[in-house]
């Protein structure tokens, strides 16, 4: 069909309307155009496709879905019986009322408004959420003061709301769509004025509740203590929403400066939150509560249908009044956490909790306020630091190069300087990305940590050609003093990082298959975390050549006495946690080899796929780094040794680049007690290379064991799922990507003599758990997640044992990794 656009005469009756206004609405004159397009087409060869410039596949795919019931949203209002009221229609047949509305009207409209919003910041459209109040599509028309004013508050919250989340930018078209469609909302009310309407509604309601209330000696009838509970259900719904505005306002403040009252505010909206939850009842309620969206007076599910783009209608379901407030409850214990940030001191300290916070999956508006509270617009740490000044503080903390000491030499060198500044411009910005991948929803994180290797490989490179130019600078001007691999080896903790967080992602997405925990718990058993373990204790050791060196001149000059200050070290718990991390993945690593042995875990016989091609592709991202080095699948298969008839891996920790170093201390440094400051990253680090140890030992047990068998592929092999789970690894240049060919030849089980058993790789296994647990039981005030590691390593270290006194030996029933006490660190259950 096609139609010439005219203007019906106003001569026209047709073209009047009721009220004998002329209707000016254009018309068009459609015409039949089927036979003569079927008689063009008939013209083309079979096959052939005339292709106009200014239709294409996005013009092509529209035409299909439009107008079609079940892929067009728009559609949908055709589907109903009714009338679908918009606002000044509603308002004619008198649906809703602008005046003179009832106490329980007003509660149901704002309780309702809630539970609109609330669905809205889980990532449905505004459309078909806030603005189904048709209350807010004109609120200058509204009589009521109350309704008035709260209708002007609500778009002043959603505009806040969408300004922040846009701001921050850590979400995805899952998480919210900030879409307006053309609605209004009241910029010419300043945020003042919106607070101050509630405000004087708020002290009107105040002044019945003091009326009604009772009196001493003075009995008050049930119509008015009902008026005095309905009345102050109404007040605190108004002041809730009054301070909730007020509190987010408060995030928006320059350098902190509104975080004391934002903590005011979110413990008094806390105390309203159950009088409101127990007066839901008061409120007006939908007729007919079986649907998934709200029928009360006002609202209008399918008011804004024809707003949303010709696409498969998504069906919006409203959350309940009652899920409406404990999200928001939860909303405000998570901003009680953000008012906490601006106590963290350094960058390392902010990734930890940042990373903690991301742990509970909160929503996008917290998720938003985190990441605005630290780095708000003007890109200055908290709004007052600079991001370079910050992450120099955080080094001097971490490592301590000399360039950064003003004891040393080079400190006040300008070509020095002038090479450490041009660096730092490089920092700041995969270091923000860090700190923003945090910020962005649990299942997207994955992918963003494998983008940001390929910058922090790059960036690693330039920390490298840096500290060499500094080491030659400083050789000749204090020749005992070092400056090798400082920057670097910090970046290199952070890639580290990076490169374990991509890994263990996949264990809480579970997108590993169980015929693929034994090379990817290898990795991180023997590479990662090795290397991690490495670097930490690099930096340590650098802090205390750094803090004789200090010692030193110290006495130098001066002539008293020394006296000696206790440090305490400031990545002791990382260290522990990372080494009770490798502990529990060397669990698991020796129980699965020892299932594997015991013929309880076999590999698959695949006719399009191989273990080689799987290993490259799970560490694929790895190859993207430098620094540690991506080890190749034949170097794995290399690593897999035995001694004394039970199976170990040596740990890279004995052979790292570091071990040199080992034993170089003065005889005087052994009287000195010293506490590190990297002692609870080390250990952490140490924990978690054990608990991967544990793991990998314990597949290639249950492979062994049969209990764990590979199945055959018909399009698929080991190889390729290897390549595509480490495919990020192939951009960092340290650690070096291990292809899948090195893996197999590191971790052959029949290299080496005596054999391997299934029994020998369960006591290999319980031994990595045992070490775990041990570590993770040294922290003094160990955090939740500690706990559930230490309760994991406990049951699998009870496991192997069972396993090693023959427990269902001859089962071949395969083990079951239960995640439910720990994302990443499962509990190894036999059935």
């Amino acid at each position: 069909m096609e139609g010439t656009m005219q203007t019906q005469p106003p001569s026209d009756p047709g073209g009047q309307g009721s009220d004998g206004r002329v209707d000016s609405k254009s018309r068009y004159d459609w015409k039949d155009i089927t036979e003569e397009f079927m008689s063009s087409a008939s013209a083309l060869q079979m096959g052939e496709l005339l292709h106009d410039t200014n239709f294409g596949l996005f013009e092509a795919m529209s035409a299909i879905e439009m107008m079609d019931p079940k892929m067009d949203a728009g559609m949908m209002c055709n589907q109903i019986q009714r009338k679908v009221l918009t606002f000044d229609s509603a308002l004619e047949s008198g649906a809703i009322k602008i005046k003179d509305l009832s106490i329980p009207e007003l509660i149901g409209i704002m309780d309702t408004s809630l539970a609109c919003l609330v669905t809205w910041l889980e990532g449905h459209s505004l459309a078909q959420t806030v603005f189904t109040n048709l209350f807010l599509h004109n609120p200058y028309m509204i009589d009521d003061k109350c309704l008035k004013a709260f209708s002007i508050l609500m778009l002043k919250l959603v505009d806040h709301i969408r300004d922040r989340v846009n701001r921050a930018g850590v979400f995805e078209e899952e998480d919210f769509q900030s879409l307006t469609y053309g609605f209004k909302m009241a910029a010419d009310v300043t945020d003042a004025r919106a607070t101050g309407m509630m405000k004087e509604v708020e002290d009107d309601l105040n002044r019945i509740i003091k009326m009604t209330r009772s009196k001493v000696g003075e009995e008050r009838d049930a119509q008015t203590e009902q008026e005095h509970e309905i009345t102050n259900a109404l007040f605190s719904r108004v002041k809730f929403f009054r301070l909730f505005l007020t509190a987010l306002l408060s995030f928006s403040k320059e350098k902190c400066e509104g975080i004391p009252q934002a903590q005011k505010l979110i413990c008094q909206l806390l105390e309203l939150l159950p009088i409101i939850r127990d007066t839901i009842c008061m409120g007006i309620q939908p007729d007919n509560k079986e649907v998934d969206y709200p029928t009360i007076m006002g609202f209008e599910p399918l008011v804004n249908q024809r707003l949303l783009p010709p696409t498969f209608p998504r069906y919006t379901v409203i959350r309940s009044r009652e899920e409406a407030l404990g999200h928001i409850e939860g909303l405000l214990y998570r901003l009680q956490i953000v008012t906490t940030v601006p106590e963290l001191t350094t960058f390392h300290i902010i990734m930890e909790a940042f990373q903690e916070f991301s742990k509970s999956s909160p929503c996008v508006l917290s998720r938003s306020i985190l990441q605005l509270t630290l780095l708000p617009v003007n890109k200055r740490v908290f709004g007052v630091h600079t991001m370079v000044d910050f992450l120099k503080d955080t080094i001097r903390n971490f490592i301590a190069p000399p360039v950064l000491s003003q004891k040393s030499a080079l400190y006040n060198n300008s070509q020095a300087k002038q090479y450490v500044d041009a660096w730092f411009v490089q920092v700041v910005r995969p270091f923000t990305a860090l700190v923003q991948i945090t910020g962005h929803n649990r299942a997207r994180q994955r992918d963003k940590w494998a983008h940001i290797l390929e910058d922090l490989s790059a960036l690693q490179e330039e920390a490298d050609k840096v500290d060499a130019c500094l080491h030659q600078m400083l050789t000749k001007m204090e020749p005992n003093r070092q400056h090798i691999a400082c920057l670097g080896n910090w970046v290199l903790y952070h890639t580290l990082q990076a490169m374990i967080s991509y890994l263990l992602a996949g264990f809480e997405l579970e997108l590993y298959a169980t015929y693929e925990y034994h090379y990817v718990y290898w990795y991180l058993y023997e590479m990662l975390y090795s290397w991690l373990i490495n670097t930490l204790h690099r930096a340590d050791n650098f802090l205390l050549e750094n803090e004789t060196m200090a010692d030193s001149q110290q006495k130098g000059r001066s002539n008293k006495k020394n006296k000696k200050k206790k440090r305490i070290k400031t990545l002791n718990k990382e260290i522990t946690l990372a080494q009770a991390g490798q502990q529990m993945f060397g669990g698991y690593y020796k129980a699965v080899m020892g299932f594997r042995l015991d013929g309880k875990m076999q590999m698959p016989e695949f006719q399009f796929d191989c273990e080689e091609v799987r290993y490259s592709h799970r560490f694929q991202p790895f190859t993207n780094v430098s620094t540690p080095p991506y080890i190749p699948y034949v170097q794995y298969k290399l690593t897999e040794t035995k001694s004394g008839g039970a199976y170990a891996i040596p740990s890279a920790s004995a052979s790292g680049p570091d071990s040199q170093q080992k034993g170089r201390r003065n005889k005087k440094n052994k009287k000195k007690k010293r506490i590190k400051t990297l002692n609870k990253e080390i250990t952490l680090a140490q924990a978690g290379q054990q608990m991967f140890g544990g793991y990998y030992k314990a597949v290639m047990g249950f492979r062994l064991d049969g209990k764990m068998q590979m199945p055959e592929f018909q399009f698929d092999c080991e190889e390729v799922r290897y390549s595509h789970r480490f495919q990020p690894f192939t951009n960092v240049s340290t650690p070096p990507y291990i292809p899948y060919v090195q893996y197999k030849e590191m971790s052959d089980l029949n290299r080496y003599e005596p054999d391997a058993t299934a029994v020998s790789l369960y006591g290999a296994a319980c031994k990595c758990f045992h070490q775990a647990k041990s570590l993770l039981e040294s922290f003094h005030n160990p955090s939740e997640e500690v706990q559930a590691m230490i309760k994991v390593a406990k049951v699998n270290f009870v496991v192997m044992k069972i396993l090693m006194g023959g427990h269902k030996k001859d089962s071949q029933e395969p083990p079951v990794f239960d995640f439910t006490s720990h994302p990443v660190y499962p509990t190894i259950k036999m059935v």
